[in-house]
Parts: structure tokens; sequence; C-alpha cells
């Protein structure tokens, strides 16, 4: 028996192995500023190494000052996971050796975190489930190794040390996860969190937000963990999915063939859909943690936690159950929205702009047309809205669409042209001579038109063929610039064939 290289685990596996499954991850918090130095975070397109100072180098008698904005955002991120915090917390030097460590230690807490027994609901495909998490806790980011190519061929290591210092959060779930799915939604769940609150872009491309999983495997109806083997370098949720799908096989194939699961780090190459030994996994001990002497401990006031959870805003699971329950949206609708940032601030300000249009319009836009433009363009204007585009404007052209003066297919061409230019919605459609046709009279002489161009769609229509008015509705719509009302046409066209067939 042999692992399948990135594919869903086989249901007999899962029938004799059950997988105890941890997730850990690394986000970047959004601050101006670095955790310990007052050198800038805004390290795209920046040259190499020019976001740096003595701290941030590890230079020596250089002293750390910590970040009061990330020690706030992972308090906000507690109150958001319903976690505790302690009274007082402290910073603690993690001690290892690599290049991308420029003091030969990390600053970060162990055995005191901002933030603990928290715990995160998520919907999957067997329902909600709700995973522990352990703590949440601050630190400062590695450098960024660069492996690359000399002219001459030679592989070398390059350091840039802009993000050497950049505040990083550690969120540590308990080991309660048992798929591959739980996993992947848990961490798709968490990033919509983040973002909600503002706390991080967490955008795993460019490495703010950075997962790890902690996969073992028991015998079903054991109580009894197996060897924990850690994965890192899933760059994507579908990664996340597939490598600890991957990595459950492989344990269980390698147990079943009499081998020994080691405690270790392995990577996941994306490409050919497996995991890969990196080392021998590190114990905590291994990391000779004690308090950090250039910093003091940092005392957390009831207080500060009072302002800091009166300005948390409307949680995604919260929002999502608004949604259903007051709005009447579908769960499905209703998770598709307020997945999506873009889409979420629509469909609020044009619910906000005219309360009355019905929310199942608004929806069907938002993650109909106006979802697609959103894709298209990352400008955003008032309100968080895409491009040029408002609220009331988009309000009355769903207004315009369900009382018949605008047909849905120009519809989309009206709101194209808004959101670009910014021009009212009855301006659109005068000048383009838009309005939806709905009286049938006007309709006659171009469904004459259509039937007289078309007898081999009448001669289908007559030999019970229905789906041949659908046909003809359609160049009817051509030949208005699909201003025609489709269901005007398509009755306008039944009568004039049944006045010709009488």
């Amino acid at each position: 028996m042999t692992a399948r290289a990135g594919h869903a685990v086989d249901a007999a596996i899962l029938a004799r192995w059950e997988p105890i499954i941890g997730i850990e991850v690394h986000c970047q918090l959004r601050t101006a500023s670095k955790m310990f130095c007052g050198c800038s975070t805004a390290s795209d397109g920046a040259p190499p190494n020019s976001l740096t100072c003595p701290v941030c180098l590890g230079l020596p008698g250089a002293l750390p000052v910590a970040n009061r904005h990330a020690v706030e955002l992972v308090l906000t991120t507690g109150i958001a996971i319903g976690a505790r915090n302690p009274e007082t917390t402290r910073w603690e030097r993690k001690n290892y050796f690599y290049p991308d460590l420029p003091k030969g230690y990390q600053i970060s807490q162990y055995e005191i975190p901002l933030t603990a027994d928290g715990r995160l609901t998520i919907e999957t495909s067997d329902g909600p489930f709700t995973v522990g998490i352990t703590r949440a806790h601050l630190e400062e980011d590695t450098a960024r190794l660069v492996h690359a190519t000399t002219a001459d061929g030679r592989p070398v290591s390059l350091i840039d040390f802009n993000r050497s210092g950049v505040p990083l959060m550690e969120i540590v779930t308990e080991p309660d996860i048992r798929t591959a799915e739980q996993a992947r939604r848990y961490a798709e769940e968490l990033q919509l969190l983040l973002r909600a609150i503002d706390v991080s872009d967490a955008d795993m491309e460019k490495g703010q937000l950075r997962v790890e999983a902690n996969i073992s495997i028991r015998s079903r109806g054991s109580t009894a963990y197996g060897t924990r083997v850690e994965v890192k370098n899933m760059n994507s949720f579908r990664s996340v999915e597939r490598a600890i799908g991957f990595e459950i096989a492989r344990q269980a194939t390698a147990i079943e063939g009499g081998e020994a699961v080691i405690q270790e780090t392995r990577g996941w190459d994306e490409d050919r859909g497996f995991t890969y030994h990196q080392r021998t996994k590190e114990h905590s001990d291994d990391y000779r943690y004690f308090p950090e002497p250039d910093l003091p401990p940092l005392r957390i006031e009831r207080a500060w936690l009072a302002r800091l959870r009166e300005g948390l805003p409307e949680l995604p699971a919260a929002r999502r159950a608004r949604y259903v329950d007051v709005l009447g949206l579908s769960a499905y609708d209703a998770s598709v929205i307020v997945n999506d940032a873009a889409m979420s601030a629509a469909f609020e300000a044009v619910i906000r702009s005219d309360p009355s249009l019905s929310v199942k319009e608004v929806a069907n836009l938002v993650t109909g047309d106006y979802g697609r433009a959103a894709r298209e363009t990352d400008v955003r204007g008032v309100g968080g809205l895409v491009g040029k585009a408002a609220a009331p404007e988009i309000a009355d052209l769903l207004r315009r669409v369900a009382a018949g003066d605008l047909s849905r297919p120009n519809a989309k061409e009206v709101l194209a042209a808004h959101i670009e230019t910014g021009e009212p919605i009855g301006a659109i459609v005068d000048r383009r001579g838009l309005r939806q046709i709905s009286d049938a009279g006007a309709l006659t002489a171009t469904v004459d038109d259509v039937l007289a161009a078309n007898p081999s769609a009448i001669a289908d229509y007559r030999a019970g063929k229905r789906q041949a008015i659908g046909f003809l509705v359609g160049q009817v719509m051509k030949a208005t610039r699909g201003q025609a009302n489709a269901e005007v046409a398509a009755a306008t066209i039944l009568g004039r064939l049944e006045k010709a067939s009488g």
C-alpha cells in the first residue's frame, strides 16, 4: 500500500485510523512599524535590507521597545475568539540558530501568552464544528531567505532583513481537528476573522498568513496519541487540505507496513503532491526559553480590554447568522457574501440606502455582476465599494429592474459603466437608450421580423420543441439591444404563432 500524492484519504484508512490534527498559524499584524523598533513594515517593493536599524539587525547594544498597537491587535483577536487574558504577561527569548535570525534568538512568549483558551466555530460538510484555541501570542518575525543561482550556476542563499522584526501573532489550536476538510475550513474562517477585525491582511500568497499542521494518527477507539509530525510550506487553503490528507495516508501506510513514524518537520511539495523530510522536530526544551532581560513585564488592565471590546465590529459568524435569521437569506448566500469583503460592503451599503429593496435581489446582484466587477479591480472607493460605485445608485438600478424599466442584461452593462465612471444610473440609461420595452405593441414589429427570419425555429416549435421559443426570444433581445422585456417578448411571440396557426 502506498500513500497517494495529494488525494483525499481513502475511507478504508479512516475506518482504521483516527487523525489527530492541531494547527499553528503565524500571522503578520497590520502595523506601521516593527515589533520592537520604529522601522517600517511596508516591505512590498522596498529594496532588500533597506528597512532596517540596529534593533532589527540584532546589533550589540541595541535595545527593544514593544509596539503597543501590535499588543492591542493580539488582545483584540483574543476578545474575538472568546479567550481569556492574564493580568500580567512577559516576553521571553526563544534560542535557536538559523541564518534568518540575526540575534541568535527570537523575542517571543511562552509561559504567559497574551491570550489563551479561545474557540472558533466553523461550518463543514458535516455541520458546525468548534475548534479550541490554546493560545495566541506575540513575537517578532525572522528575516527572509532568498535561494538563487549565480550567473556561473552556483547556488547561493541571500538574506533580506526587511521582514526581520515585523510583528507576528502565533495562534495555536488544541488537537481537536479530525479531518483535512476541518483544517482547511478552520484556516479559512480564521483568515476571514482576522480581516474582519482589521488585525491583518492575512494574504497567504504574500506570506502574511502561514499555516502549519501537527498531525498524528491512532487506532480507532484508542485514547493514546501517536507520534506527531509537523508539516510546513502550505501556501494556500487547497494545499492545507491536500497536504494533511497526504500525510494521514502516509503515516497509515508506514505503520501498517511495519515502519515507525518519527517526530519530524516535513515540507509540502505542491507540484508533486507529497510531503518530504526537512529536519528532526525540536522539543520546547531545545529552545531554552528564559525571560527577556531587556523588556519589562506587561500589565493588561481591564479598562484597556474594555475599550478594545467596544471597538470590535460585527464578527463573521454573527453577520452570517443575522443575514439568515433576520434578513431571510439562505445559508449559502449569507456565506458567499460574508466571505468576501467587497460583496459584504456592497450588500450592507445598498440595504442601508433603501431598506425596501428585496434582500434576495440585492444578494443576487452583489454575488453576481457586482462580485465579478469586484474581482476585476482592487480599487475601493466610498464605504469600500468597488471603483466609483455609490450605494444609492446601485439601489436605483435594482428598482429599475424590479419595475421593468431596465432589462437584466442591460442592467449588467449599466452597472459596469457606473462602477467605472461614477455616472448616475439614470443618466447612463438615457444616454445609451437602454430603457426596457415592456409594451407588447411596441414589440410587435420586431417580433414579426424575427419570425419571418426564422421559419425553421417556428417549425421546431410546431413539432413540439418548446425550447425554440427561447431561441426566438433571444433573437428579439438581440434586435432590441437587450431592451425588450423577455416575458413580454415570449408572450407576444406565442400570441403571433397561435394567431398564425388559427
